[in-house]
């Protein structure tokens, strides 16, 4: 049965998240009660694994969880998707992180783990202290064999080789350039778009009737999939061929402007 109901999907960092502010304008959060209040749904779609959407969750309530690109897919209370590197695949990973001089964080459905040791690549270093706020680094580093991971990023620097490590990972991971050599590393035939199928299929709703928002490279699978695709003020380039709504910057109220534009509230 088709329904006529919308469903609206929400990268977070830069789109629902302000990267001036780090929080969800109070704006965004009433038109996205509004939106559901009319029966439409509403879900987060994240590159980030279900253990650091936990900020947001405390921000604004919606109806499910897309994480991990795609990895992972939570509908309610209910994991309609989860998928992990295979243990062997994750470990030899972890080595090729290290084979080609990159460092980087490996993200979990519990933790993210980083190397125990200090890094030379003071981003990284950064990103694990804004990790541990959260309360995601596990106390395992990647000396230990003991986990697994869904995805993971990496950072470059100019003793890094990034065409070898892109070399070693073949064909069971996608790569996506994130900028000034941050990369996402997630498995094969995940995605944002995968994501957003399954929520469809699960609701009977018709890719007409999905709306997406975004605002940088990882958020381009979904823009190429769905149909209605609004994009931020700051965003990259590469998503301005598939976006059919240009809205605002975040903190100046983008997201509500782009839903009552559209009809959404």
């Amino acid at each position: 049965m088709i329904s006529n109901k919308k469903a609206l999907f929400f990268d977070i960092d830069g789109t629902l998240l302000s990267d001036v502010t780090y929080t969800v304008p109070e704006s965004a959060r009433a038109a996205i009660q509004k939106t559901r209040e009319k029966g439409n749904l509403v879900f987060i779609n994240t590159g980030r694994t279900y253990c650091l959407v936990g900020p947001i969750k405390e921000m604004i309530e919606v109806d499910g969880y897309c994480c991990g690109c795609g990895t992972r897919v939570i509908v309610g209370d209910q994991v309609m998707y989860s998928s992990g590197i295979p243990h062997e695949l994750g470990i030899r990973v972890k080595k090729d992180v290290q084979k080609y001089n990159l460092d980087g964080v490996l993200e979990g459905t519990e933790s993210c783990y980083f190397q125990k040791k200090t890094s030379r690549i003071t981003r990284i270093e950064a990103l694990k202290e804004s990790v541990d706020k959260m309360g995601c680094v596990s106390p395992y580093g990647w000396e230990e064999d003991c986990y697994d991971y869904d995805k993971l990023c990496v950072i470059a620097d100019e003793h890094s080789n990034m065409a070898g490590f892109s070399r070693a990972l073949g064909l069971d991971f996608d790569i996506i350039d994130r900028g000034d050599r941050f990369y996402e590393c997630v498995p094969a035939g995940h995605s944002k778009a995968t994501a957003i199928e399954i929520v469809l299929e699960h609701y009977g709703i018709p890719r007409e009737n999905a709306y997406v928002f975004g605002d940088s490279t990882n958020d381009l699978s979904m823009f190429e999939y769905a149909k209605n695709c609004v994009l931020m003020g700051h965003h990259d380039v590469e998503l301005e061929p598939y976006a059919t709504f240009f809205t605002k910057n975040v903190e100046d109220d983008g997201i509500a402007y782009a839903m009552e534009k559209l009809g959404l509230v």
